[in-house]
């Protein structure tokens, strides 16, 4: 057997309808994680897992258990005992498909048109994860072996928010050691140029209740002596932003890691259309100064937010009712950059929502989620050995950038395996994600998979300066 990744890749070549009745068939199982009427389609989707990396030639494959789905983990190695530990994390679990009239294929039922294949999961993350898998596999058909020893933690609840997987992570620590984490969750900054995300914000998500009267008010009788628990919201919501759009929470600031000089100049020669973005993206009439003195793009991406997600009380029917509401709720969220701590900018903002409360009022604050910001170094080797793979699979070098989203598993194995995390993503910007008529380029897939084959080729040769990432 040839030991390269030149023969995985002819053999992926040779065998292209296999591996899409196989995307196929994962795709099929209707796998919805938020959905307990979905709950043994979850656990099939796990077993295909399972009995798809046993077939392949991994080992001590296993079904962890969580408060909700279980993780698959499979390995293959240490054959080497030299080689670089690499563990990939992916999520079988999908959004619900709904509106399901909206899709012009159904969701569950993998249609191929115009080089994409369109179902729920294709690229967000069911198409994504397999690309390594189907690179696993095609290593070990050709050579017998990989060049790295390889981990595969797949989990079932991405798509509810990770609930407990950082225990998990924890508790698993010693299972999950590795050189480096690669996750294929992400995607492509244009229709021709990869990205590596090399940073995503955490985020920490309040809810407030204002408490007035102790039921409802006639306004005809009380107003002009109450104080309306949805104007209060409204009085407080003004104090949370000053008139240079900064966040107004004393503090908020102090930790905050700015753009190097070199993701500046990697900012500012990646084009970007604001034109475009506030016309195709956004829909609004024009776009929000925000805080003054940086970009649009650095605000989206780079810089602290805080946003107002929704406000509940009063009457909201159709028609009148002139009632003074005894409750009004907020409902809001930061989002947090490196070197943010999640619970001390909570903190922060519980000691501010009771500083700026009338005493006309009981509130009460509660933190519905928090999650750390992450980010990556680029010079480490695991990340180098992503941008050769890519140049060798797609013919392109990648663009670095962060994302204004949150990943929280991605600063969860920062901090607990204390190793590089590669986020090197194949879909598309059109992909559709979490909406009808998801789709994944057949194109992208088979391009991920030769990236995936040339990654764990390129981690093995990086090896010897891996301890340095």
């Amino acid at each position: 057997m040839r030991s390269s990744p030149q023969a995985a890749i002819e053999y992926v070549a040779t065998n292209q309808t296999y591996y899409l009745q196989q995307l196929v068939e994962f795709l099929r199982i209707p796998s919805v994680g938020t959905s307990p009427a979905h709950r043994a389609d979850m656990a099939r989707a796990a077993q295909w897992l399972a009995s798809f990396m046993e077939h392949i030639g991994l080992h001590s494959i296993q079904l962890i258990p969580t408060d909700l789905h279980p993780v698959v983990y499979g390995v293959w190695g240490p054959d080497d005992p030299e080689a670089p530990t690499l563990l990939v994390y992916g999520h079988y679990d999908v959004q619900p498909a709904d509106p399901e009239e909206q899709w012009h294929t159904p969701p569950f039922e993998p249609t191929i048109q115009d080089g994409n294949i369109y179902a729920r999961g294709a690229s967000d993350d069911k198409g994504q994860l397999l690309t390594h898998l189907i690179a696993a596999e095609a290593y070990l058909r050709t050579s017998g072996k990989l060049p790295v020893t390889l981990k595969f933690f797949i989990e079932g609840q991405e798509e509810c928010g990770s609930a407990g997987l950082e225990d998990v992570i924890q508790q698993h620590r010693a299972l999950l050691t590795c050189d480096a984490v690669a996750i294929s969750d992400d995607g492509f900054w244009d229709a021709t140029t990869p990205k590596i995300t090399i940073g995503t914000r955490g985020l920490v998500y309040f809810e407030v209740e204002i408490q007035g009267p102790q039921h409802d008010l006639h306004s005809g009788i009380y107003g002009g002596a109450v104080h309306n628990p949805l104007q209060v919201a409204a009085e407080m919501i003004a104090q949370l932003h000053d008139a240079q759009g900064r966040v107004a929470i004393p503090g908020f600031y102090t930790r905050i890691q700015p753009l190097s000089p070199e993701e500046r100049h990697e900012m500012e020669r990646i084009p970007f259309d604001e034109e475009r973005f506030l016309r195709e993206e956004v829909g609004a009439p024009a776009l929000w100064s925000g805080e003054l003195g940086y970009s649009v793009r650095e605000r989206i991406t780079a810089r602290p937010t805080l946003e107002i997600h929704g406000i509940r009380g009063g009457f909201v029917a159709d028609g009148q009712k002139t009632v003074i509401p005894a409750k009004a709720t907020i409902k809001l969220s930061m989002r947090l950059v490196p070197d943010q701590d999640p619970l001390e900018i909570a903190q922060l903002f519980e000691e501010h929502i009771r500083r700026i409360a009338p005493p006309t009022v009981r509130v009460s604050v509660r933190r519905l989620s928090y999650a750390y910001p992450a980010l990556v170094d680029r010079r480490a080797p695991a990340i180098q050995a992503a941008v050769e793979a890519y140049r060798l699979g797609f013919g392109t070098a990648p663009v670095f950038l962060r994302s204004g989203g949150t990943l929280p598993v991605v600063a969860d194995f920062i901090r607990i395996l204390n190793v590089p995390v590669v986020m090197m993503g194949f879909g598309l910007p059109d992909d559709n994600l979490h909406a009808p008529n998801e789709k994944l380029s057949l194109a992208q897939f088979f391009g991920g998979i030769r990236t995936a084959i040339h990654f764990m080729a390129c981690l093995a040769r990086q090896s010897t300066s891996l301890g340095s990432g």
